[in-house]
């Protein structure tokens, strides 16, 4: 159903998103039309967040009972986890290009944000290589447990530390007008559809791909006798 709902969910969502962040909602005050970058970082970054909380719950899922249906789903949102922290980094890197007149300061927020892509680059890596499917999966997991952990410093570590970034907790707490927070919840949203839909489209492609091995294998070992 999600594929074939979403597809036609997305087109109109993404042209309202565009349309509002950059002709509806005004521009910043301090930053003008340099801000509206923040829409489309933000939803990045939120949907990094949703990606690796999925690997964190079917991780501890695939611990616990094993099932190959928790695993898939862990390695599959781990790929759209380090795609939305490569969209949010340079999104941010641009962004603070045209504030702060540099492509990269080690505040940490931004340093948090690299280490997380780090930790699931090397998730995947460890997928790519590691010996053993069951071993694979299980080492992959304990990561997709223990990684999670730089979720929340990242997203606290603007109070916790000196930062750049303001912190923020709602959209309660943001300093925006109306039509702002309306194109960033729009932003968001269709960010999340789309992981949603993409999720849904990978985990169809892993599962196939999987069969097909079975089935190689099955007719190597037909082959064999």
């Amino acid at each position: 159903m999600v594929r074939r709902i979403f597809p036609w969910l997305l087109l109109p969502m993404g042209i309202t998103s565009l349309y509002l962040a950059f002709v509806v909602a005004p521009p910043e005050a301090t930053m003008a039309d340099r801000q509206r970058i923040m829409y489309f970082h933000v939803a990045s970054a939120w949907n990094a967040y949703l990606s690796f909380l999925v690997v964190f719950v079917a991780s501890i899922a695939y611990l616990r009972t094993g099932a190959r249906r928790w695993d898939r789903t862990a390695f599959c949102s781990a790929e759209l986890g380090v795609f939305f922290t490569s969209i949010a980094l340079v999104s941010g890197m641009v962004w603070g290009r045209s504030v702060w007149g540099k492509w990269w300061v080690w505040e940490p927020r931004l340093t948090t944000t690299l280490l997380l892509w780090f930790i699931y680059v090397g998730y995947l890596l460890l997928r790519a290589t590691g010996e053993g499917d069951e071993r694979r999966a299980r080492m992959a997991a304990g990561l997709g447990v223990i990684g999670f952990v730089d979720v929340p410093i990242v997203h606290m570590s603007v109070k916790w530390w000196n930062s750049y970034h303001p912190y923020v907790i709602g959209l309660t707490k943001v300093d925006m007008v109306p039509m702002m927070v309306v194109a960033l919840v729009a932003a968001v949203l269709t960010f999340t559809v789309f992981y949603v839909y993409m999720l849904d489209l990978r985990l169809h492609m892993e599962h196939l791909r999987e069969r097909t091995q079975i089935l190689k294998e099955n007719l190597l070992q037909g082959g064999m006798r």
